[in-house]
């Protein structure tokens, strides 16, 4: 292809959808049709384009173009706030909510590991001895455990925790691409550490304080990590079954709906993170304390199912994609 007389020859084209689209903000006096027209025209020109040009000045007018056109064709409004409103209102709690029920086998497989673990410890005298010393044991129980929440300054320690469970998370969804093995053994390891930890505190006699410095961020903070464990093997279950579309097709569209659940599963941790440096070790009643970790857990699981259900009740979609209406291109070169 001449490269040089394609442009030569659509250019009158793009001139006219610019002056359409400038004039789309001032008055409706104009030919919608042609703008329609005009656009998946255009949209289509610069497919061709991109395949074949090197001329990035050409390619980036023809983008700018073609999205201000879009924007118009479709009615789309402004991409700065209403994008961070649509996120917490739709993207992000209709992606979890449609993931529900791995979110809940997840967090049922996680509990019942941590669970097995702690037993384990605490009716196993052989496991007791073997896993950690005996005065590991007592240090764990006199002090370590508990002055983890308060040897370091509580806003650096807030950062340490949620830059770590961040990373955690956003781990165990990436390691999904890898048919989820990578992310069964993230959450395999926390839930043993956690369960092993308790076992010992509960065989030493320190289980109530143990819950009383858990409780308050971990309602949360597992809450979320059980969550990105859930979308990594539904990441890794896509391309062992796939269902009726392509394994590349499923991969990509489990890996764009990862994309807002990881943003927003940081935000989460970041509210988790504040609770376990400023809540945890604080001198306010246990009762308290549990009691501001239940409401921020509370609060987050009916803000996704309130918010993910009545999205998945009208329609929406939390895969962009998708909810851009579909390609832009038109059957005309």
């Amino acid at each position: 292809m001449d490269l040089d007389a394609f442009v030569a020859v659509h250019r009158p084209e793009w001139i006219r959808l610019g002056r359409l689209v400038d004039r789309a903000g001032r008055t409706r006096r104009m030919s919608a049709y042609e703008l329609v027209e005009l656009y998946q025209r255009t949209a289509t020109h610069l497919s061709v384009i991109r395949t074949r040009s090197y001329d990035t000045s050409l390619v980036d007018d023809l983008t700018n173009l073609v999205t201000r056109a879009r924007a118009v064709v479709a009615g789309a409004p402004d991409p700065g706030w209403h994008v961070v409103g649509r996120f917490f209102a739709v993207t992000f709690p209709l992606a979890v909510y449609e993931r529900r029920w791995w979110v809940i086998a997840t967090t049922l497989g996680s509990l019942l590991a941590a669970l097995a673990a702690g037993l384990w410890i605490v009716h196993d005298a052989d496991a007791q001895a073997n896993l950690h010393t005996p005065s590991a044991v007592a240090e764990l129980c006199r002090s370590d455990f508990a002055s983890y929440y308060t040897e370091n300054p509580a806003s650096s320690f807030a950062g340490q925790v949620w830059t770590n469970n961040a990373w955690v998370a956003a781990t165990a969804v990436a390691a999904g691409a890898l048919l989820g093995l990578p992310t069964l053994l993230v959450l395999l390891v926390n839930a043993l550490n956690t369960g092993v930890v308790g076992g010992y505190m509960a065989s030493c006699g320190r289980s109530g304080q143990f819950w009383s410095l858990i409780l308050p961020h971990g309602l949360l903070e597992l809450t979320v990590v059980f969550l990105a464990g859930a979308v990594g093997l539904r990441l890794g279950w896509s391309i062992i079954a796939p269902g009726p579309r392509r394994r590349v097709e499923a991969l990509a569209a489990e890996g764009r709906a990862a994309v807002p659940i990881t943003l927003g599963s940081a935000l989460a941790l970041a509210v988790s993170g504040f609770i376990e440096a400023f809540v945890t070790p604080s001198g306010l009643p246990t009762a308290v304390r549990i009691g501001i970790g239940a409401l921020a857990w509370a609060g987050f699981i009916a803000y996704i199912w309130g918010f993910g259900a009545r999205a998945a009740a009208a329609g929406e979609t939390a895969d962009l994609d998708a909810a851009r209406g579909g390609a832009d291109l038109a059957p005309v070169v």
